[in-house]
Formats: C-alpha cells, structure tokens, sequence
C-alpha cells in the first residue's frame, strides 16, 4: 500500500510543551514538497507517548485535512493496552488516516501467543488497515517472524514496519510472506540494504531533517540504481547515526529547531539535547548539507 521515502514525522511544540500546529501543518507542506511518500504522525518520533487522546486526534485529523490526499497519513495507534490502542485505532480511521502503525505493547512482554491475539483483535474491531511495528530495544517485546508469517495472513495487516536493524531477520520475514505483505525498514541505517533485498521503503526518522536526499536514496534503491542508492547512503551515514546521539526523538527535534523548521520544545520525561552533542550533530548536518 505504500513505500518509499516514509517520514517519522515530529510532533513540533514550545518550551512549555505546547503542540506547536502552525509548525506541523509546515511540515506537513515542506515533505510533501520534498516528495516523501507517506507521512506517519503521532509514532515514535512524534512523541505519542505523552499526547492525549484528543491530542493524538487533533494532530491526525488536521494532517489528513493538511494533505488533502497528496499524500498518505499513517497514525501511530499503538499502546500497551490491547483495548486502548483498539480505541486509538478505531480513532484514526474516524479522523481519516490511511493506515494505522501500531508497536508491540510495551513493558507488558507479552508472549508470541499473546501478541498474536493482541492484534488480531485490533484487526477485527477497527477494520482498518494495520502496519505491524517491532522495535524490541524500545519496547522489551520482540515480535517474531512465526508470528509475524500468522498475523499477515490476517486482511486488515498489510505490512510490517521492521526496526531491529538486522537483515537477516527482514529477509526471513519477506521469504516467509505473501507478496501482498510490506516489509519497511525502521532502521535508516540498513535501509538501503533492506530495500535491496525486498522491502518496500523506510519509516525514516532522517527524513525529517533531509527528506529530498532520502526520497532519492529510496527512488534509487527500488529502481535497482544500487550505484547511485550507495552513494546517497554514505552522504547520509553521518547524519544516520548522529541522530541517533541520545534517544529519538530528542536529536531530530534539537537539528530541525536549529534549521528554524520547529520551536526547541519537547516533552517529560525526554529532556532537550545535551550540549556536549551539539557540535558532532551540527557536524553530521553540515556533511550531508542541510546547513
């Protein structure tokens, strides 16, 4: 249903944690100019952790009136409450998302058996399309290629947004599905590498402070130009792994606030960038040319 270059977009919000919506609507206008393919909203990167319900709404229902339909909104849904992330889901699909995100429940660790469950009755109360979303180093919870091979046989789960960065595990998921079933990349890192090997795209984090270059790295990697992708993904290396400095999203809110795209807020517990970072990140934005 999608691929490409997919944004992890910001929630953008003032010093005293405010959402900053004049500034995400921008956003919204400036990916959609720089070609992404999708943009996911109220993930990771957007801090769903500590929005409110009716700020999770807000957020989704204005991207999809920003977009207009010029491109995908996926909405982050995903809780560690089986019937809350339910709630969140049925949610995006009133506010007029395309596709709902949603990360293995947290913090419960939860079994194969018990993840397989928790989804499939997402699945079958909102009817709404479902990108599977595992990042055990975030969440404790690994979401294995067995249960990942059952859930895609489900009809509302199109794909998987796979952020363990190891490529081995990628391609045994990509074997073991349909080909109707997406495999995305959620680490910017092995992207490339994942790309070559099957995938659809990246859920991409550096796509929000370079969102043209990585737009042309995917472009070139689903196309086959292997030449042109490896180029692109050594500019982009450095800008890679400095936005990785301290925990996401604390590095790519600090670079987009130096770009003047957002104000410098962001929400307790994360804490703004420690200044012992700012140079290595001002360094890496400088090589890949953002500055």
């Amino acid at each position: 249903m999608f691929q490409g270059s997919m944004v992890a977009l910001v929630t953008p919000m003032q010093r005293d944690g405010s959402i900053d919506k004049k500034a995400f609507l921008n956003l919204i206008e400036w990916h959609i100019a720089a070609k992404t393919k999708a943009i996911v909203v109220v993930g990771t990167t957007g801090e769903a952790s500590t929005l409110s319900e009716a700020e999770q709404y807000d957020l989704i229902s204005s991207a999809v009136k920003q977009a207009a339909k010029r491109v995908p909104i996926i909405a982050g849904t995903g809780t560690h409450s089986t019937q809350h992330t339910v709630t969140l889901t049925k949610n995006a699909k009133k506010a007029g998302a395309d596709a709902a995100l949603i990360v293995t429940p947290y913090y419960n660790k939860p079994t194969q058996a018990g993840l397989f469950q928790h989804y499939q009755m997402i699945a079958e109360q909102a009817l709404f399309p479902i990108i599977l979303y595992n990042v055990p180093g975030r969440t404790a919870c690994d979401l294995l290629p067995d249960t990942v091979e059952r859930l895609s046989r489900l009809q509302q789960i199109v794909g998987i947004k796979e952020a363990t960065g190891k490529l081995d595990r990628a391609l045994d998921i990509i074997a073991r599905c349909n080909k109707s079933f997406d495999v995305y990349s959620g680490d910017d890192a092995t992207a490339l590498g994942l790309m070559q090997h099957g995938a659809k795209g990246v859920i991409s984090v550096t796509a929000n402070v370079s969102p043209g270059k990585m737009h042309a790295l995917c472009e070139a990697a689903l196309s086959g130009n292997h030449g042109l992708a490896n180029q692109i993904q050594a500019e982009l290396m450095p800008l890679h792994q400095a936005l990785f400095l301290e925990s996401n999203p604390i590095p790519v809110k600090w670079a987009l606030a130096e770009l003047g795209l957002i104000p410098p807020g962001i929400r307790l517990p994360l804490s703004p960038l420690d200044a012992k970072y700012h140079d290595e990140l001002k360094a890496a934005m400088r090589k890949v040319g953002v500055v």
